[in-house]
C-alpha cells in the first residue's frame, strides 16, 4: 500500500494530496487523517548568550584601549592587539544578529523555520576572523619590519596588556565553562567536531587567541625592548597574524560543516530506529535522515516497513504514535516525518 506524501509547500498550506478536509492538533500545525507525514512547527532555541555579552563587554574595553596605547607607543604588536579585538567585538554583534534571526517563527516563506541564520552568520564571523583579523595582522608586522620604529613609554604597553589579559581570561573562563557544560564527560576536540552551537565554540576560541596573542605582544615588545631590536616588534605582530589565521581556518570548517547541514549523531540515531523497531506493528527501518536546522532542532524522516497485514488507518494511529515517542524521549527533534515503504 502506497500512502499519499505532502510536499513541504502543501504541509505548510495545510492541503494534502488526497483534497481530504485537514484538522488541527494542539503540537502539529496541521494533520491530515489519511497521511502519516506530519509537520511539527515548534522550533525553540537554546543558546546561552551569556558568554557572547561577557566577550563583546570585554573586547569593547580592550579594544578602545589598545588603540589608543597603539598610537601613544608605536608598538605594531599592540595595534595588532587592538584590531584582533575590534574584530571581536564586531563578531560578538554578529553572532547575536544569527542568534536573533535564527529565533523568528516558521513562516510560508521559511517553513522549517530560521534556525540556519545562525549558522550563516557565524561562518560570516570565521571569514572576518580570518580577513581582518589574521591579515591585517601580518599586514601590520611586515609594515613594521620594513620601517621599524623604537617603541616609545613602554611601560603603557605592559598595564594595558595586563588589563586585557585579565579581562579576556575572565571572558575565556566564561567561555569555557559554557562549553564544558555542554560537552560534559565527551573529550574537548571531540566536542568541538561534534558541537552544533557555533555561538559557544567560536567565542570561546576567539578568547582563546585572545589570551595567546596577548602573551605574544608582551613577549615581543619586552625583548624589542630589551634587545633594542625593534624588528623583533613586527615579527611579534605577525606571530599574532599566523595565530588568528589557524584559528580562523579552524572556525570556518566548523562553522561552513553546520551550515550546510550536518546529521544527527549515529548512536543517537541507532538508539531511535531501535525505539521505532520495538513497536508491534513495524517490521523494519529501511532508512532514516537527519539535519540539524539549529543547535537544539533537527529534523528527521523515517522510512519505515510496516507489516504487511496492517490496515491503513492502523498505520496512521501507528505512526502518530510513534512520532509522540520519539519526541517525547528526544525533545530536539523537532520536525519527524514518517514515510512508509
Amino acid at each position: 500500500m502506497k500512502l499519499p506524501i505532502l510536499s513541504v509547500s502543501e504541509r505548510w498550506l495545510g492541503k494534502c494530496n488526497c483534497k481530504k478536509s485537514r484538522f488541527r492538533h494542539q503540537k502539529y500545525k496541521y494533520l491530515c487523517p489519511c497521511t502519516p507525514l506530519l509537520f511539527l512547527t515548534n522550533t525553540s532555541m537554546a543558546t546561552n548568550k551569556t558568554p557572547i555579552y561577557t566577550a563583546f563587554a570585554a573586547n569593547t574595553i580592550i579594544a578602545i584601549v589598545k588603540l589608543v596605547a597603539a598610537y601613544a607607543t608605536g608598538s605594531s604588536a599592540m595595534a595588532s592587539e587592538g584590531i584582533h579585538s575590534l574584530v571581536d567585538t564586531s563578531n560578538e554583534i554578529l553572532l547575536l544578529l544569527g542568534i536573533s534571526k535564527s529565533t523568528k517563527p516558521a513562516d510560508e516563506k521559511r517553513p522549517f523555520g530560521y534556525g540556519k541564520e545562525l549558522y550563516f552568520w557565524a561562518f560570516i564571523v570565521s571569514l572576518l576572523f580570518f580577513a581582518l583579523g589574521g591579515g591585517f595582522s601580518i599586514y601590520e608586522g611586515i609594515e613594521h619590519i620594513l620601517h621599524p620604529e623604537e617603541v616609545k613609554n613602554p611601560i603603557w604597553n605592559y598595564i594595558i596588556l595586563g588589563i586585557a589579559f585579565m579581562l579576556d581570561g575572565y571572558s575565556l573562563i566564561t567561555a569555557l565553562k559554557e562549553f564544558n557544560h555542554q560537552r560534559g564527560r565527551t573529550p574537548f576536540w571531540k566536542a568541538v567536531r561534534q558541537s552544533k552551537d557555533p555561538a559557544t565554540f567560536v567565542v570561546l576560541f576567539e578568547d582563546a587567541a585572545d589570551v595567546i596573542g596577548i602573551l605574544i605582544a608582551f613577549t615581543g615588545i619586552i625583548l624589542a625592548q630589551l634587545l633594542h631590536n625593534p624588528y623583533l616588534d613586527g615579527v611579534a605582530s605577525i606571530m599574532i597574524g599566523i595565530l588568528l589565521t589557524m584559528v580562523a581556518i579552524l572556525l570556518v570548517r566548523e562553522s561552513h560543516g553546520l551550515l550546510m547541514g550536518e546529521t544527527a549523531h549515529p548512536d543517537e540515531l541507532k538508539k531511535i530506529v531501535k525505539l521505532v523497531e520495538e513497536h508491534a506493528v513495524v517490521n523494519s527501518v529501511s532508512a532514516q535522515l537527519s539535519m540539524y536546522m539549529s543547535p537544539e532542532e533537527v529534523l528527521l524522516l523515517l522510512k519505515i516497513k510496516f507489516h504487511q497485514d496492517n490496515k491503513s488507518a492502523d498505520i496512521v494511529a501507528t505512526i502518530h504514535n510513534l512520532r509522540e515517542i520519539v519526541m517525547t524521549n528526544y525533545p530536539h527533534y523537532k520536525h519527524v516525518f514518517v514515510e512508509p515503504v
